[in-house]
């Protein structure tokens, strides 16, 4: 099922390169377009979906939390206690903040429940030792289970020429990082690389796709020869009491695209959504990914029914929302310049549920009414001896 949706409050700051962040019936978006404001401090919003209107809600954070900043083009992995279990924690890695620097920082949110049930988000950053990956935006993170254990791993991506080749002409200049795989266990923030001779290019904006203790990587672009790889790479696991181990096979594939959105419709269930076939050519078909033990299948699936904007739109990007829907948006024409927002956006689902249903706002009993930003003046309410109200007050 294919809807286009309303632009509401706040969605002018959507931008390519968001990401989003499902726990539960709850999705929070993060990467903003520019830099949070006073009004606004936080730059992770509450995604509101009723009756086909999308609006961004404000999110408050816990006083421990660090500062995030609203990255663009992260990885981005959610991290649940048990294989298959509830989604606890998910974990951001890299990404470019909007002065376009890029970040080498991994963080760690938790969704917290107060007392009278209303919610904040908890960020912290982990420290990490040893192979630490590189600065990089574009690639990817999954998190595999094997022998009880748990390990991230980190592949491809794009980061800025080193420092000492970089000169006033070419300083924005963005090279493939090393075809590394870098395994952290996050326990005791340990880093390990591995050069697997199977890996051959750094690829960015892939796919990636996680079952146990085995990772697919799909597609991607290699910036070193302009390449969109037709293979499928399996990357292994292994964490033994000692030394772990990491292997990779190259299953061959037709399938060769860039930036694409991936939705999980059940445990061993997947489809792959848009992207591009080559640089000026957007990919309108979708495949079913069926994962089990030992096999992977691909196969195309009924696409749907493209609108005219979609088709002739020469962009898209979006993100997964889980539950099999994807948000993606395209750019609006000049025939069509809205002064509110410069994109259309659409909920694309594959799954049972109505995602409507899955984004409702911690004030859905009680409207929330769209208020202009607040003015600098108006942001804080005192009481009478000074103190800043705090959220439960």
């Amino acid at each position: 099922a294919l809807q286009i949706v309303t632009p509401g409050s706040n969605t002018s700051l959507i931008q390519p390169g968001f990401s989003l962040l499902h726990f539960g019936s709850h999705v929070f978006y993060l990467g903003q377009k520019g830099w949070p404001k006073r009004s606004c401090p936080t730059g992770v919003f509450l995604l509101d979906l009723k009756n086909n209107d999308l609006k961004l809600r404000p999110t408050t954070f816990t006083n421990d939390s660090c500062y995030l900043p609203p990255l663009r083009h992260p990885a981005v992995c959610s991290f649940s206690a048990s294989q298959g279990g509830e989604i606890t924690q998910y974990l951001i890695h890299g990404g470019k903040t909007p002065n376009n620097e890029i970040s080498h920082k991994l963080y760690i949110m938790t969704m917290v429940f107060t007392v009278n049930k209303r919610f904040s988000l908890c960020c912290t950053e982990k420290d990490l030792a040893g192979d630490v990956p590189e600065a990089r935006y574009g690639h990817s993170m999954n998190v595999v289970f094997s022998r009880g254990k748990t390990a991230v791993v980190i592949f491809g991506g794009r980061s800025y020429l080193p420092l000492n080749q970089r000169t006033t002409e070419n300083w924005n200049n963005v090279i493939d990082c090393e075809p590394l795989v870098y395994l952290i266990d996050l326990q005791f923030g340990c880093s390990t690389s591995f050069n697997l001779r199977e890996l051959q290019d750094g690829l960015s904006f892939h796919v990636s796709l996680a079952r146990n203790d085995t990772v697919y990587i799909f597609g991607g672009h290699s910036l070193g020869n302009n390449f969109r790889p037709p293979n499928v790479y399996k990357i292994k696991v292994d964490l033994p009491l000692g030394s772990p181990a990491v292997s990779c096979t190259v299953i061959n594939s037709k399938l060769s695209f860039s930036s694409s959105i991936v939705t999980q419709t059940s445990p061993d269930e997947f489809v792959i959504v848009g992207g591009y076939e080559s640089d000026s050519q957007k990919r309108l078909i979708c495949n079913g990914v069926f994962l089990d033990d030992e096999t992977i299948d691909i196969q195309e699936i009924e696409t749907p029914d493209w609108t005219g904007e979609i088709k002739h739109s020469k962009t898209w990007f979006g993100a997964d929302m889980g539950k099999g829907a994807v948000l993606f948006g395209i750019p609006v024409d000049n025939k069509h310049q809205s002064t509110d927002c410069s994109f259309f956006f659409y909920v694309l689902n594959f799954g049972d549920n109505d995602p409507a249903l899955q984004t409702c706002s911690q004030g859905s009993t009680e409207e929330q009414e769209d208020s202009m930003p607040l003015e600098d003046s108006e942001e804080f309410t005192f009481n009478r001896d000074g103190n800043i109200f705090d959220e439960d007050t």
